[in-house]
């Protein structure tokens, strides 16, 4: 009986004990209290924290878990506040900004987005963004969201339909069910569509209010369409729908927040603001999404040299990175030159300076005036690549004047408030959801380290970030040729294996490892800053890449045309034939 007695106990130890991870010896980063909290041992059960101690109070038992979080930073999962997944971050997912439609269709490109939303969730994951809220999606894409839901690795995903606007670009008209944008009118439209979305059941509303001044002037404009924002949003709250607004001007977003909105999804861009506009925003618990950095993104394109960092090529999705790059190569040289020329403009450049003043002296203001900011990108408009963006976001945000733990806060337990989430995710708490960020370095120190990830866990499971995104052949050859184009050596050479090799076809070796290939891949872009690489076509077979490349800036004054074979092998770039 003795036996049973004890063969039953360890039975249920077990059970007990199954699932349980211990990362032990961490330094815990509190973002509520703004604390760094070292040496203890935090406890994940089946999907939250069980238990926070000191490491020297905890018994660990032997069948657990044991993660070594020695000289590591535990951080609650990060949230962007802002997305947009039915848009790519790549030059064609914007037509009613740049038309570029007889390159890459409409449908074409949301064709594309669509296929590829796992991706983008994928990277999400890789770079410690554990919850992603779009704020304006389609009707399509509410379905991809319900169809993604019981993954458990990748963010949680909140999602509005389509944006309710009080202005349609004409090139969106008769994408039915892909259609990012829903025109109102009138007060029964408000009605009547808000109802059309509570079918597909979006977790808030967006309303996008856009006014376009006559001779009345901004602010009677913009109160014109006041009786249209009222009922979309008393509609929303009727079902208890949160509702998002964007509204880049003072009086919209006053008049947005005097009505009962509940999040401002930009900053104010048109004027410094007042204390009592401060106060308004404070007194109605609004949470505030500055997005900092997506105007500025849309210059990219225009750029002599392409801003985009190793962290960017080596994380982003190569394809929507590799179209930004190819913009000043586009076969109508006029369009390109007008757009360049225009965005170049004294005009353009003091306009868009006097802005950027504006919203960082905003931010900084709102913030210390107590208002709840959530940090979020506006991913997936032209240049603004999902996943990738938030750090440079976070960057901004810091030199607006927040401190590093302010700027966290917005990236972690601030967001939490948008859907009164705030008991069970946003910090390391006892009793929240494991959703947790391993870093290898500090990132109160600098925020760089918040691109340090050493393991991510999505409720309470352990994710490796290397394991997430699955490169194919495909993109590890974009992923280098981007490096290429932008000139980074290290990010061209992280594709590769260490033991490469460079042919001239089809068997004069030109390079063998990756430090001969450093060597003289350096010396290329040290001397041509004009380098370029056009692919005219492309065949993929298998775990082979043939591209036809078309070359410029190569310290010649010809263009180059070449063939190039690139193989793969187990994730990497091992072999490269060139024929010219």
């Amino acid at each position: 009986m003795k036996k049973l007695i004890f063969l039953l106990a360890a039975i249920f130890v077990s059970v007990d004990n199954f699932g349980q991870t211990y990362i032990q010896n961490v330094t815990v980063v509190d973002v509520i209290n703004q604390k760094l909290i070292p040496g203890q041992t935090v406890l994940i059960g089946e999907n939250t924290i069980s238990d926070i101690k000191p490491t020297k109070k905890v018994k660990i038992p032997n069948n657990a878990t044991v993660i070594n979080g020695e000289g590591k930073f535990l951080i609650p999962g990060m949230t962007d506040a802002h997305v947009h997944f039915s848009q790519s971050g790549g030059l064609y997912t914007r037509p009613d900004a740049f038309d570029l439609r007889k390159y890459v269709s409409y449908e074409q490109e949301i064709a594309w987005t669509k296929s590829n939303l796992s991706d983008f969730l994928n990277r999400y994951i890789k770079t410690g963004i554990t919850t992603v809220i779009d704020v304006g999606a389609t009707y399509n894409f509410l379905s991809l969201r319900d169809s993604l839901s019981q993954k458990t690795n990748t963010p949680k995903v909140y999602m509005t339909g389509p944006l309710l606007t009080t202005y349609k670009p004409e090139v969106f008209k008769s994408s039915e069910e892909d259609e990012p944008f829903k025109l109102v009118t009138t007060i029964n439209d408000a009605k009547k569509l808000v109802a059309e979305q509570l079918l597909y059941h979006p977790d808030f509303i967006k309303i996008w209010y856009i006014v376009q001044p006559d001779s009345t002037g901004l602010e009677a404009a913009a109160k014109k369409l006041e009786p249209i924002v009222k009922t979309i949003i008393e509609e929303a709250h009727k079902y208890n729908l949160k509702v998002a607004v964007h509204a880049t001007e003072r009086i919209t977003a006053q008049i947005a927040v005097q009505n009962g909105c509940d999040f401002l999804v930009h900053n104010i861009e048109d004027e410094v603001v007042s204390d009592e506009f401060v106060k308004l925003l404070k007194s109605k618990n609004i949470v505030l999404s500055p997005t900092m950095t997506v105007q500025n993104n849309y210059f990219k394109p225009f750029e002599d040299k392409i801003s985009y960092d190793a962290y960017d090529l080596e994380n982003a999705n190569p394809k929507t990175i590799g179209s930004i790059y190819d913009f000043k190569h586009l076969s109508d040289t006029s369009f390109v030159q007008k757009y360049v020329s225009l965005l170049h403009s004294q005009k353009f450049t003091a306009y868009f300076s006097r802005m950027d003043s504006i919203k960082a002296v905003n931010l900084k203001k709102i913030a210390d005036g107590g208002v709840t900011i959530a940090a979020g990108t506006d991913a997936g408009n032209i240049g603004t690549q999902h996943a990738t963006s938030f750090i440079s976001e976070l960057r901004v945000m810091k030199a607006s004047g927040l401190s590093n733990w302010q700027v966290l806060q917005s990236a972690t337990i601030n967001p939490a408030n948008i859907f009164n989430n705030i008991k069970s995710s946003g910090s390391i708490s006892i009793g929240k959801i494991a959703d947790l960020v391993l870093l290898d370095a500090n990132p109160i120190e600098d925020l760089n380290n918040l691109t340090q990830v050493s393991l991510v866990f999505k409720n309470g499971k352990a994710i490796k970030p290397e394991t997430v995104v699955v490169s194919t052949p495909e993109s590890l050859v974009q992923q280098q040729l981007n490096a290429y184009n932008a000139r980074d050596i290290n990010a061209f050479l992280e594709p590769y294996a260490d033991d490469a090799e460079i042919y001239i076809f089809p068997d004069k070796l030109l390079g063998k490892g990756k430090e001969i290939i450093r060597k003289q891949y350096t010396a290329l872009f040290d001397g041509s800053p004009d380098l370029h690489c056009t692919i005219r076509g492309r065949i993929i077979k298998g775990n082979t890449v043939i591209d036809h490349e078309s070359v410029t800036g190569a310290r010649q004054p010809e263009k180059l045309e070449a063939i190039a074979i690139y193989e793969i092998k187990d994730g990497k770039i091992v072999k490269v034939y060139f024929i010219q």
